[in-house]
């Protein structure tokens, strides 16, 4: 039988910490019972919503249907050679303990991901990624199940359609699947990416180029410019970091040199998303109980009592002074329900 509950609060279940309500909540621990919920939501037909750690989601409101919770936390070795392994990973596992668990086997290719909140299941869906390594990089299959026949299915790398913090999870399948697992292939050779933001730099203070030196070093910066949930309310990057076309990005280096910028191909430039926000005068400045942080402009916090339409509106605010200042156009990363 599956675990469900009534008219409950969703306050541990999204990192924001509001305190949306839930008309029921159903709690999976084996593929069994997500398929048992799946059923149960096909014979009582009602809005639904598939929420893992609830790290990237926004509640504006009390969520009057089912809410479906995988917790599928097993880690399993399924494949190796003399290069790689192949580790399937069930959606409930919380991400940053995937990334310990390869770094503490010495396997290569999660080590920039440390500290991301969240769980595995969340990362194919936003294609997570962090200090210029994306999930997409690892990712083999997903596995899961349609949510409108119960059916399983497998989807290949290639036909996740992933991009910057895009999948086919957020497009065409959006809303239609739950994720049971995910399969990574990492490597057992020792192989690094250094050259984004101040890895390198801050990494060279640790002296010796380790595995563990470049998870600790990540998570040293995350913890520097991030909050923790637990004291704010907060789903880390709030918005997505633009991608902008070079002729545009040509004419605001004119005024502003030092912007930071990373090119994507010949004629695109992706500029920080937290500079502009900085630079448009939001870092640090609160309305009621939504703020931007102190540290990172980029973050949105809760710090306490606000509701989810008081960050809505922040983030519209901001939106439109950075729209103002740089003719940039700026979007949320964090999926608002």
């Amino acid at each position: 039988m599956i675990n469900t509950t009534n008219k409950v609060s969703l306050r541990q279940y999204n990192t924001f910490g509001i305190d949306a309500t839930a008309k029921e909540l159903i709690i999976c621990n084996t593929i069994e019972s997500i398929q048992e919920a799946l059923s149960y939501l096909n014979n009582n037909p009602q809005p639904y919503l598939v929420l893992g750690g609830g790290s990237n989601i926004l509640f504006r409101n009390d969520f009057d249907g089912i809410v479906i919770h995988p917790c599928l936390t097993e880690i399993e070795l399924i494949k190796e050679d003399e290069k790689n392994v192949w580790l399937e990973a069930g959606a409930g596992v919380e991400w940053d303990e995937l990334v310990k668990y390869s770094v503490d086997h010495n396997w290569y290719g999660l080590e920039n991901l440390s500290y991301i909140p969240g769980n595995v299941g969340a990362s194919p869906v936003q294609n997570i990624g962090a200090y210029g390594v994306e999930a997409k990089d690892t990712i083999v299959s997903v596995k899961g199940f349609y949510i409108a026949d119960a059916s399983r299915f497998e989807l290949s790398n290639e036909e996740c359609c992933f991009s910057y913090r895009q999948s086919i999870f957020k497009s065409k399948l959006r809303n239609k699947t739950v994720i049971s697992s995910v399969i990574f292939k990492l490597n057992k050779t020792e192989s690094y990416t250094l050259n984004y933001g101040h890895v390198k730099e801050e990494l060279e203070k640790r002296g010796k180029l380790s595995l563990n030196n470049v998870r600790q070093t990540i998570i040293d910066i995350r913890k520097s410019k991030l909050p923790e949930p637990e004291e704010l309310g907060n789903a880390g990057s709030f918005f997505k970091n633009p991608v902008i076309d070079l002729e545009h990005f040509k004419k605001l280096q004119s005024n502003y040199e030092s912007i930071p910028n990373y090119p994507v191909e010949s004629k695109h430039v992706k500029v920080p998303a937290g500079w502009l926000i900085e630079q448009s005068g939001w870092k640090g400045k609160a309305i009621g109980d939504a703020a931007v942080h102190n540290k990172q402009a980029l973050v949105l916090v809760n710090k306490g009592n606000a509701s989810g339409q008081d960050i809505i509106d922040l983030a519209q605010q901001i939106i439109n002074d950075v729209c103002e200042k740089f003719g940039i156009t700026i979007e949320p990363e964090v999926n608002i329900i």
